[in-house]
C-alpha cells in the first residue's frame, strides 16, 4: 500500500527520507506535474486542503513515473471531522498503485483517533525522533551508519570522537561527514581520531567542560565557558541536552554506589557508559555530591529545557539557571538548603 506516515522532531532525517521517496517514485522530467506538497493550515481551510490532497492522490500520474502527494502536518488526529474520516476510508482501499500518499507530522500523532488508526493499519510508519543525548551507544551507531552512507572510512576511535563532538545533532553530523569526505578523497585508510579532531569543532566537549564546572560549583568558570559556547553560536537547547546527558550519568552512578554496588561493569550497564573503565573516574566525580543534589540539578535542567523550547531568551535564562545549578552543587556544608 503506497501510504507513508512519517513523524518526529529530527526534521533533517525526516526530510532526507522524504527526498529519498521523492527520488524513488517520481520521474524528474515529470515531477512538476506529479508532485503535490500541501502544508495544511490549522484553520477553517484544513478540511478543504486535506480533501484536495485525497482527490489529487486518486488522479493518475501524467506522463512517466508515478504521483506523490505530501500532506504536511495534517489535522488528522486533532480535528477528525466526519467528512475527512469518510473520505479517508474511501481513499485508502482504492488508492492506485501508481500514487503515493505521504503524511508528515512534527510530533507523534494521536494514535487513539479514528483517522490515525486507519492510517496505521495501511501506512508504512516511520519515526524520526532525535536520539536521547544520554544514549551514547545509539549515537555511536548512528555515526557509523551515516559514515557508511556518505562513504567515509573512520577508525573506531574516530567514530567515538565524532559522536562525542557532535552528539545527537543529525544535520551537523552529515555536514561534518561531507567535510571529512572531501578531506579523505584521495586516502584509502580510515581517518584517525587525530584527523577528526583537527577538522571537527568539539562543541560537545566544551559543553562537557561546562557540566564539570557546574558539578564543582565553580560559578565564574561555568559562566565563562557558557559565554564561549554562545560566542561560537552553540544552540542553548543543544548545550542543555549535553548537560542533561552528563548529569543523568552522574546520577545513575551515584545511585548505584549508594545502593552498595561496586562492580564497574554493572554500574556501566545501568548508567549506559560504553567503557566500564570510565566508571573509576566518574565515581570520583560524584564523590563529593549527594544523589539528592544530582536529582535537583537534573530537575532544574529539564525545567530549563522546557523554557528554551517555549522560546524564552536562551542567553538570559541559561545564565540565571547556571548560577542556580552551581549553587545546588556546592558541598553540603555550604548549601543553605535543597529544593524539594
Amino acid at each position: 500500500m503506497p501510504v507513508y506516515l512519517y513523524w518526529g522532531e529530527d526534521h533533517y532525517r525526516l526530510n532526507r527520507a522524504v527526498e529519498a521517496l521523492h527520488a524513488q517514485v517520481l520521474d524528474p522530467a515529470w515531477s512538476s506535474f506529479n508532485f503535490d506538497k500541501i502544508e495544511v493550515s490549522s484553520g477553517t481551510d484544513a478540511t478543504a486542503q486535506m480533501m484536495q490532497g485525497f482527490n489529487q492522490v486518486m488522479t493518475p500520474p501524467f506522463g512517466a513515473g508515478q504521483r506523490l502527494v505530501w500532506l504536511i502536518n495534517p489535522t488528522l488526529g486533532r480535528q477528525d471531522s466526519d467528512d475527512v474520516v469518510s473520505e479517508l476510508e474511501r481513499t485508502l482501499p482504492t488508492l492506485p498503485d501508481t500514487s503515493h500518499l505521504l503524511l508528515t507530522y512534527s510530533s507523534k500523532p494521536n494514535g487513539r483517533s479514528k483517522a490515525i488508526k486507519l492510517l496505521q493499519k495501511q501506512a508504512q510508519t516511520q519515526e524520526f525522533s532525535p536520539i536521547p543525548p544520554w544514549k551514547t551507544q545509539l549515537i555511536i551507531q548512528a555515526v557509523k551508519q551515516a559514515a557508511e552512507e556518505i562513504g567515509v572510512k573512520l577508525s573506531a576511535d574516530a567514530v567515538e570522537l565524532l559522536a562525542d563532538s557532535i552528539g545527537n545533532d543529525t544535520q551537523r553530523l552529515y555536514g561534518e561527514l561531507k567535510k571529512l569526505q572531501l578531506y579523505a578523497k584521495n586516502q584509502s585508510a580510515a581517518l584517525s581520531a587525530d584527523s577528526v579532531a583537527k577538522l571537527v569543532p568539539a562543541t560537545t566537549q566544551n559543553s562537557l567542560q561546562l557540566a564539570d564546572a557546574v558539578r564543582r560549583g565553580h560559578t565564574s568558570q561555568a559562566l565563562c565557558l557558557f559565554a564561549e559556547l554562545i560566542a561560537i553560536n552553540e544552540p542553548g537547547i543543544k548545550i542543555t541536552a549535553t548537560l542533561v546527558r552528563q548529569f543523568r550519568t552522574w546520577l545513575w552512578i551515584k545511585l548505584m554506589l549508594e545502593a552498595g554496588e561496586r562492580d564497574e561493569r554493572v554500574i556501566a550497564k545501568a548508567a549506559e557508559v560504553r567503557n566500564p573503565k570510565r566508571i573509576y573516574f566518574l565515581q570520583k566525580d560524584v564523590q563529593a555530591l549527594h544523589s539528592r543534589q544530582l536529582r535537583q540539578v537534573l530537575k532544574a535542567l529539564l525545567e530549563l529545557d522546557v523554557s528554551l523550547k517555549r522560546g524564552q531568551n536562551s542567553t538570559t535564562v541559561m545564565q540565571t539557571k547556571i548560577i542556580e545549578l552551581c549553587q545546588l552543587c556546592q558541598p553540603p556544608a555550604q548549601t543553605q538548603g535543597y529544593r524539594s
